[in-house]
């Protein structure tokens, strides 16, 4: 059984689409995703500096274009449905929703354009941001977060828990750790995942009443409790209150495990999901797609492992 996962915001970096571009057909692709999301998308994948990849309107699209481009180059949408989990954290849901069938890529990619529009204009409304927690007593930690006025917005797993709030209540935390926990500030324009974002939900629910989502062609699990979302419907729902909700990506791993998930692959932009997967899913074989330089190692292990599971 594989699990194909898709990674959220902060996994993109400078130039990471120029070697795509070397393959066939991709230029048209990231034309017509272009026109969609309303950014440009080879300019961005390719020359584009780091301040403005980071830039949450630019940041949203590029990620999920990636992992569409990745699944493009491996002819995901051949596999069987019941050899396969899919699942993307933050914005990767709005990839994996594609993955599964929910909504075809041009009406995800609208979504993420109205998603990233929209959160981009509530972080710029006041000074807030994002932090990882790493190491410490899990207790411990969320009590001093949750001290600070601080939510805690990603449970990672793995010992990584991301605080988010104002900027002021982040320093304060920065300050004073927890105890055997370290704070590192996250390059993120804003307080991704609370209720700082409530400005971007209206717009996205708007778009999502002219949608006529599918139900999913395969395991598609969600950002809120790490269960698998039985309708389209109620996963486009779901994708629409993450904006405001913190992510559990703890407790999609775990489903991961009771699944028998025998390896984990992670489209474009990949590596950081891989990783927390060597915490969590210890000894769990996983290949994160980062260049076309991959896709050969990545169609022998997606053939290896996209099996229904004995």
């Amino acid at each position: 059984m594989l699990a194909i996962v898709c990674p959220g915001q902060g996994s993109q970096t400078p130039g990471l689409l120029t070697p795509w571009l070397e393959l066939d057909g991709t230029s048209g692709l990231l034309e017509e995703w272009s026109t969609a999301t309303g950014v440009d998308l080879t300019a961005h994948g390719t020359v584009s500096d780091e301040a403005t990849v980071q830039d949450t309107a630019v940041a949203q699209p590029l990620i999920v274009a990636a992992g569409l481009l990745a699944a493009h180059s491996l002819h995901l949408d051949s596999l069987p449905t019941d050899g396969w989990i899919a699942a993307g954290h933050s914005v990767g849901e709005i990839t994996a929703a594609v993955l599964a069938g929910v909504l075809p890529a041009s009406e995800a990619l609208e979504f993420v354009r109205i998603r990233a529009t929209g959160m981009a204009e509530a972080a710029g409304s006041q000074p807030t941001g994002m932090a990882a927690v790493l190491g410490g007593d899990p207790d411990e930690v969320l009590a001093a977060i949750e001290a600070h006025g601080l939510v805690p917005a990603n449970a990672n797993g793995g010992g990584q828990v991301v605080a988010a709030g104002s900027s002021e209540a982040l320093a304060a935390l920065a300050a004073t750790p927890p105890a055997k926990a370290r704070v590192i500030s996250l390059k993120v324009a804003g307080a991704f995942h609370t209720p700082y974002m409530a400005s971007a939900v209206p717009a996205l629910k708007s778009y999502a009443e002219t949608l006529q989502p599918n139900d999913p062609q395969v395991t598609l699990l969600s950002n809120r409790d790490g269960r698998a979302v039985p309708t389209g419907r109620q996963f486009l729902d779901q994708l629409i209150d993450q904006v405001t909700r913190p992510v559990r990506w703890d407790l999609c791993m775990d489903s991961l495990r009771e699944a028998g998930v025998t390896g984990l692959i992670e489209l474009l932009p990949g590596g950081t999901l891989t990783k927390l997967a060597k915490r969590s899913l210890k000894g769990l074989p996983s290949l994160a797609v980062t260049s076309p330089a991959d896709l050969d190692a990545a169609r022998d292990f997606v053939a290896e492992h996209a099996a229904p599971a004995e």
